[in-house]
């Protein structure tokens, strides 16, 4: 953190479109929160849709600062607080404004940081491992011996999904658009890692996690198995989609949607309290890992930004404090 506490903080805010590195005030931290000074934050496509204006920030949190994950430590505490304290490193999913030297988190929604892991890759653990975790095992019950498809699998949220899915037992087949990122995504788990065109050569699939969009829908429908279940997470080639319901009804399978940004506090806290339970052990021990394709100072966001538009990527983009 650049400025002390009561000076005014800094932050990466979208002012028509544009990115600019701003004076704000303060955060106060309020009832059951906890005032961060963030060390980094991670880019996800959320924030990108924001920026354009096709995903606002929920009620409560700021509108022009964006940012959906953060790490760093606690500085303050409000009223009622139980758990952490002045000084403890800290992670989190937040609604936005984690894109700046402080941000206000609700303390039931904070993780631990585990020693020995960095910065950069807490930084860029919370939001893509809680989404991955919450689509594959709350949502789709993703079972041991299952087969499933992670579309994008070479993303944020996709080198997640491949861990998370390894570890619960399942075979892993990972479409990955770059020749250049099959042999990493493979390092994470993943049993086969393909070109998107090649899905129909590998079903049937148990489970699917479309990160991609419509078209990898409607493309996975003909490969499924007597009641799979289909989870998208992600839009980004389009989110519009003409589908064969009779292909939906002879499997008996089903297709849901997820996001967990606009999610009541209670279900945040709930998916935190499953990520500690689950993973924040295997992090601390290496058994799984945050990939940062690249970090960039804070102030840097637009050349950040510009990363991660750019694609052809292995993991995460991180923001960090410097």
């Amino acid at each position: 953190m650049v400025g002390a506490y009561g000076e005014g903080m800094r932050a990466v805010t979208f002012v028509d479109g544009a990115i600019e590195w701003r004076t704000h005030p303060d955060p106060v931290p309020g009832p059951g929160e906890v005032l961060v000074a963030v060390e980094s934050a991670g880019i996800n496509g959320a924030d990108m849709l924001q920026r354009r204006g096709l995903y606002p920030a929920p009620a409560g949190v700021p509108a022009d600062i964006p940012g959906m994950e953060l790490a760093g430590r606690v500085v303050a505490t409000g009223p009622g607080t139980v758990r952490f304290s002045e000084g403890d490193r800290v992670m989190a999913i937040v609604g936005g404004g984690g894109q700046a030297e402080l941000a206000k988190v609700v303390e039931s929604t904070l993780l631990p940081v585990p020693d020995g892991i960095g910065w950069s890759e807490a930084g860029g653990f919370p939001e893509v491992f809680s989404t991955a975790h919450d689509a594959l095992l709350t949502q789709a019950h993703l079972a041991a011996g299952e087969r499933v498809l992670v579309s994008g699998a070479a993303g944020g949220v996709g080198t997640a999904a491949v861990q998370l899915a390894h570890r619960t037992g399942a075979t892993v087949v990972a479409s990955v658009r770059s020749g250049r990122r099959r042999s990493e995504v493979a390092s994470l788990g993943a049993d086969e890692v393909i070109d998107p065109e090649a899905v129909g050569r590998h079903g049937p699939y148990d489970v699917s996690l479309e990160l991609v969009g419509a078209p990898g829908v409607v493309a996975v429908l003909p490969l499924l198995s007597v009641g799979a279940r289909v989870v998208v997470i992600g839009v980004g080639s389009g989110a519009m989609a003409g589908i064969n319901l009779l292909e939906l009804m002879g499997r008996r399978a089903s297709i849901r949607g997820s996001t967990l940004r606009a999610r009541p506090t209670e279900e945040k806290a709930e998916a935190a309290r499953g990520l500690e339970t689950d993973v924040i052990g295997a992090l601390a021990r290496g058994e799984v890992r945050v990939p940062v394709a690249a970090e960039y100072p804070m102030s840097e966001a637009e050349a950040a930004y510009a990363r991660f538009s750019s694609g052809d990527k292995f993991g995460k983009v991180v923001l960090v404090a410097r």
